[in-house]
């Protein structure tokens, strides 16, 4: 492989289908956007970008974690989901 080729990725689906899940999970179990962003400890606006279909928001291991946590399922269904488009 070269050196100068560089292999880029695009994971903007991904997050997004991520977002569809954790929104899909989150009215499943009767929370709020605020609910749940309280109960991991991020604000209600980082929550809504995560889950803003429009918008491609990372996010990191431990907010996946904690956001499994507190719907009570495991982590590889929130990345296994696959929203009907």
């Amino acid at each position: 492989m070269s050196g100068t080729s560089e292999k880029r990725f695009d994971n903007s689906e991904r997050y997004r289908d991520l977002g569809y899940a954790i929104s899909y999970y989150r009215k499943r179990k009767g929370l709020t956007q605020e609910q749940l962003a309280d109960q991991i400890g991020v604000s209600r606006q980082h929550m809504g970008a995560i889950e803003a279909p429009n918008m491609v928001r990372a996010i990191s291991l431990d907010v996946l974690f904690n956001v499994a946590t507190i719907l009570e399922i495991e982590p590889y269904m929130l990345l296994k989901f696959s929203p009907d488009k």
